[in-house]
């Protein structure tokens, strides 16, 4: 890091680790905890939407098969023996 005329900022080793407490650093830790929470709880119900999006994308295919089956078999066949003219 660089100081404010741009030249590089001289600091002892020790002195950086002084600047972070060890309470902040659980804090952080607790912080990247809960986050780490709250994602694995948005995955997982990312997957329970995703698998019941499928489930319902089968539903419905499978709707429109049965569909299309039943309006070609109320279908009369068109026979030219049957039209008398």
């Amino acid at each position: 890091m660089s100081g404010p005329n741009g030249e590089p900022s001289v600091t002892a080793g020790r002195e950086e680790e002084e600047l972070v407490p060890e309470e902040e650093y659980a804090a952080l830790n607790l912080m990247l905890d809960q986050i780490n929470s709250c994602l694995d709880n948005l995955e997982e119900k990312n997957d329970a939407l995703n698998a019941k999006l499928h489930e319902l994308l089968e539903s419905n295919r499978q709707a429109r098969m049965e569909f299309r089956q039943q309006q070609m078999d109320a279908t009369p066949p068109t026979d030219s023996q049957d039209r008398s003219t």
